[in-house]
């Protein structure tokens, strides 16, 4: 399962790597840093560190990943619902929605944790983007007051 999850977040990854150089411009007109320098360290970062634990994860891991099938069908179902939910009810909730699926599903009995995890770190994504950064996030139908 694990495997699994790495290869697929290894696509993703080298997905948004591609377009962190082929659509973002490194440097602004002004000469100073662009909209892309932040995206194209994050993509070859993450890109790298998936490499080096999925080689990791395989060196060590003799089970076949046909094992957790069902997992990962739930996984990819909740991931799509995700990016379904994003125009629908906006980026925070849908942040808090996922996690929360997601951990119940991978996390199993740890309810407060997962209550936690599932608050926690996409209020903390919305801060960082929305606030510190100033990015748009998804507004969906019903937009948040903040």
């Amino acid at each position: 399962m694990r495997a699994g999850f790495l290869g697929a977040l290894l696509l993703l990854a080298g997905g948004y790597s591609y377009v962190a150089f082929a659509d973002l411009s490194y440097l602004s007109s002004a000469g100073r840093l662009g909209p892309g320098f932040f995206p194209r360290i994050i993509g070859v970062s993450l890109t790298a560190l998936c490499a080096y634990s999925l080689y990791a994860d395989r060196a060590r891991m003799p089970t076949p990943l046909s094992a957790f099938r069902r997992t990962l069908a739930a996984v990819v179902a909740l991931s799509a619902a995700f990016v379904l939910a994003l125009e629908l009810i906006g980026g925070l909730l849908s942040m808090i929605a996922f996690m929360a699926a997601t951990l119940a599903l991978l996390n199993r009995g740890r309810h407060v944790q997962n209550a936690l995890l599932a608050v926690a770190l996409p209020v903390g994504f919305y801060l960082l983007f929305k606030v510190w950064l100033n990015a748009a996030m998804p507004r969906g139908i019903l937009p948040l007051p903040f």
